[in-house]
């Protein structure tokens, strides 16, 4: 009689793809590769191919634990001391070392070279794809050297947030090598106007304030310092918090809670009690909006790459899964339809990218280039609204490409969903992107003149495009009021895209203005016209 064990095996594993990690994200997208050339980021090109490779091995492997395992709140010690501290997986730590060290937060600054600004858009594109949740602290931590740089007194906290160093220690900043920084600007009563924040500023005899209130969404609670918007006598005023005082003891905060949120799990967001807080004042008091509004324009932009790079990497991993999967005899990219929605979905992926990174190389040349200043202020405002409004349906498009398989974990697409409306929502919703837009083009003159010559610039190359183009104008000159703000910063948004393939040259760009703008498209991806090479487009989406 035989001792074997019966065999359990009941199938044969085929017809599966391969793991996605292992690639080159900076390699594989031909897009991102014009646009950074494009925009005068050519000379970071070897930098940013190094950070391609990290991000779509390491990285992207270090992003599934980073969010499997959530931040901790630890209000207490074992002693029951205070001490307010987040606790991280290591590959949350990780991350940050690696995207602080390769400039991701910090490039633009302390290189501060013709396209750093381009090419810290570009890294901060191929970071995003591997993890988001680390982006908000590291987009903050940019971002706001803005306006630290606007008091010579903060040098020493502007230097050390771009420096090229990640320091995770609780200490303060005289003895870090690098920080991040966060920001408190949202209170429960207001939400977008902050100006109906109630949280106090008190002046000390010292010239420094203490803030007394609350902030609704406290965002990265672990960094070193933080831009918090708060009431001073002359009105709502920005002020630098630090987390640990120059004495070496807590700054008098305390984290309530940290939030359960759809998304974003691998990084922090919290709520927070300032109990006469130390702060310093930045900008002049009752100048807290006008402080602000340098860094508002880096979110925005942030905003706009990380909506880019969700779709970048949700197309990478459905043109991955359909090429090698099979389905009635041949490739799921084969079939006619799903080539379809393939490329319609690597047609929006394209006029994304290149739209983000146009924005980019403006914030690059702004400071000596008073229309490119006036570009990057209108376009900031109607890039993230429409690209951050697209990047939702485009995840869900993607997921769908792989089935079930795209509602499990493991494919990534689920982390990704989550992930896709927090930038539609973080730095002003829609409704004030749009709004704002409205303000801009009726309000500052420099703004409606360098639309124009953007524009302009490629009038006359597509009769669709000219067409759509005198319709907008057409809409602008009837002065459009608050209902139909959404209306014409879409119709702007799509103008703009299309204008910005145009300049480039790009293969797709006639297909673009054909179905965004010239009506031949549904409402759903997958309804591009027949007539186009599909293959071709989605050759170049992905190697």
């Amino acid at each position: 009689m035989s001792s074997a064990l019966p065999a359990f095996d009941t199938h044969e594993v085929f017809n599966q793809p391969p793991p996605f990690g292992g690639r080159n994200l900076w390699a594989d997208d031909v897009a991102l590769d014009e646009a950074v050339q494009r925009e005068g980021g050519a000379a970071f090109s070897m930098l940013l191919a190094h950070y391609g490779g990290v991000a779509g091995d390491l990285l992207y492997r270090l992003g599934f634990d980073a969010n499997r395992d959530k931040p901790r709140l630890r209000t207490h010690d074992a002693q029951g001391h205070r001490i307010d501290t987040v606790d991280f997986h290591p590959a949350y730590h990780q991350l940050m070392d690696t995207a602080k060290t390769h400039g991701v937060a910090g490039l633009s600054w302390h290189d501060g070279s013709p396209g750093a600004h381009v090419a810290r858009a570009a890294l901060s594109y191929l970071h995003h794809q591997a993890d988001a949740g680390t982006s908000c602290p590291l987009t903050m931590t940019h971002a706001a050297v803005a306006v630290l740089r606007q008091d010579p007194a903060l040098a020493e906290w502007a230097d050390k947030a771009a420096a090229p160093r990640y320091d995770p220690r609780d200490v303060p900043l005289a003895d870090k090598h690098g920080i991040t920084l966060g920001m408190g600007m949202t209170e429960k009563q207001g939400g977008s106007d902050v100006r109906s924040n109630t949280t106090r500023a008190e002046p000390q005899a010292d010239g420094s304030y203490r803030l007394v209130g609350h902030k609704w969404f406290f965002s990265a609670p672990m960094s070193d310092g933080f831009l918090v918007l708060a009431q001073a006598p002359a009105g709502l005023s920005c002020f630098l918090m630090p987390r640990r005082l120059a004495d070496g003891n807590r700054n008098a905060f305390r984290l309530m809670r940290l939030k359960d949120k759809l998304g974003d799990w691998s990084n922090a967001s919290s709520e927070v009690e300032l109990c006469g807080a130390w702060a310093r004042r930045v900008g002049g008091e009752g100048r807290g909006v006008a402080t602000i509004i340098g860094m508002v324009m880096m979110t925005r932009l942030d905003c706009m790459l990380g909506a880019a790079a969700e779709m970048r990497m949700a197309l990478a991993q459905a043109l991955h899964h359909t090429r090698h999967r099979s389905s009635f005899g041949r490739r799921l990219c084969d079939h006619p339809l799903m080539a379809n929605v393939l490329a319609d979905l690597a047609l929006e992926s394209e006029a994304a990218t290149h739209f983000a990174m146009r924005v980019a190389g403006a914030v690059d040349r702004a400071g000596g280039d008073p229309a490119e200043a006036a570009f990057a202020r209108i376009s900031t405002a109607v890039g993230k609204y429409w690209v951050c409004k697209r990047a939702a349906v485009f995840v869900n498009e993607a997921q769908e490409c792989l089935g079930g398989a795209g509602y499990v974990e493991e494919s990534m697409l689920p982390r990704l969903y989550r992930q896709a409306p927090l930038n539609s929502i973080w730095e002003g919703s829609g409704n004030i992107q749009c709004l704002d837009v409205l303000r801009a083009l009726s309000r500052e003159a420099n703004v409606l003149p360098a639309l124009d010559a953007e524009l302009d610039s490629v009038a006359g190359r597509d009769g669709g495009f000219d067409a759509a183009l005198q319709a907008l104008r057409s809409a602008l000159a009837g002065s459009p009021g608050e209902a139909q703000a959404r209306r014409i910063t879409e119709q702007l948004a799509l103008l703009l895209q299309a204008a910005v393939l145009l300049r480039a040259n790009s293969p797709v760009a006639s297909a673009f203005v054909r179905s965004r703008l010239g009506g031949e498209h549904g409402m759903a991806f997958g309804t591009l016209p027949a007539d186009l090479d599909v293959a071709a487009m989605l050759a170049r989406a992905l190697p």
